[in-house]
């Protein structure tokens, strides 16, 4: 999968395998239905285990989903939308950066399952545009970690940018902020589990989620959001499933927040819905609210190809508000 770019086109390492499928269109208006555990049957069908890994993923398409968002913000539920952008691309491992052209080095390249996240919201009168990008190497047992995040975030206050970089057994922390108390700060964090790339890994191969208890790095959403200090934190996750959906649960020890994410349980293990909860709001009218996301409309496009004027029609079947 590429991402086209007229001044510098990119040539993939994998063969660009025959399209099988010109537009995949889904109205997902059904909710989860109580959603039993039984982790002992837990039984879905995994990249290693099925051929159409690169079938789907290697058809020159990027997987668009826009879903219907209730997010938590100054102690309310604001009504917005979000989207979420998967792609496979070739990756550079000593720069951390997408390859222009791979074929060039092809030691340095890896493939890569990228999820571009974005939430749009207004809190009364201004709004707020939040985007996190997750570069999830795809073979998950030669290289188990994520190799970079970064998150931005977008509002009439300013704005806030937070970087993540994965080097040997630690990852490299940047946080530029137009807070006082953030200000521009650089940490190493003890590599751990990324909350950020537990939707990548759903997509890439949902038995390799962790499960039981285990450190975990929160969302770099999350942490801008909350304003909170970054660090390594505890976490216990668990499985839940029905017959055609999986729930993963995350639960923080020390911090209120609470995830859960719900996903097919046939691949390509789409992302139906999702829950989050934490504190909302500052001070002593701080509460604890829970942030929603429920799919309307998924497609397969080359939407780097539709820039124009007459693409805007694509928006629409995505049920995307200008």
């Amino acid at each position: 999968m590429f991402c086209y770019d007229e001044n510098n086109p990119m040539i993939t390492l994998k063969s660009i395998l025959p399209i099988v499928s010109i537009l995949f269109l889904y109205n997902c208006g059904t909710e989860s239905n109580s959603i039993e555990s039984n982790i002992g049957q837990f039984a879905i069908t995994t990249k290693n285990e099925s051929n159409n890994f690169d079938k789907y993923w290697y058809q020159g398409k990027a997987e668009i989903s826009s879903y219907d968002l209730k997010q938590a913000r100054y102690g309310e539920i604001h009504q917005g939308s979000a989207v979420l952008v998967f792609v496979t691309e070739d990756f550079s491992k000593k720069k951390q950066v997408k390859l222009d052209n791979p074929s060039a080095n092809p030691k340095d390249a890896i493939p890569i399952l990228k999820l571009n996240m974005t939430r749009k919201f207004n809190t009364g009168v201004y709004p707020y545009s939040i985007m996190q990008s997750t570069f999830t190497p795809v073979d998950l047992k030669e290289h188990p970690n994520t190799l970079k995040v970064t998150s931005s975030s977008q509002e009439w206050c300013g704005h806030t940018f937070m970087q993540l970089n994965l080097e040997n057994n630690s990852y490299n922390t940047q946080v530029r902020s137009y807070f006082e108390s953030e200000g521009d700060k650089d940490s190493n964090l003890k590599k751990s589990v990324l909350e950020d790339e537990l939707w990548s890994i759903i997509r890439i191969d949902p038995k390799q989620l962790p499960i039981g208890e285990f450190d975990i790095i929160p969302s770099t959403t999350y942490a801008r959001l909350r304003h909170i200090t970054f660090r390594n934190e505890r976490a216990t996750a668990s499985l839940k499933e029905n017959e055609k959906e999986i729930q993963y649960d995350l639960d923080y020890k020390n911090i209120d927040r609470k995830l859960s994410i719900v996903f097919e349980k046939a691949f390509p293990h789409q992302i139906i819905s999702w829950e989050e909860s934490f504190k909302s709001g500052f001070g002593s009218t701080a509460k604890t609210l829970v942030t929603k996301a429920s799919r309307k409309k998924s497609m397969l496009l080359d939407y780097w190809s539709k820039n124009g004027n007459a693409d805007l029609h694509y928006r629409e079947e995505l049920g995307l508000e200008d």
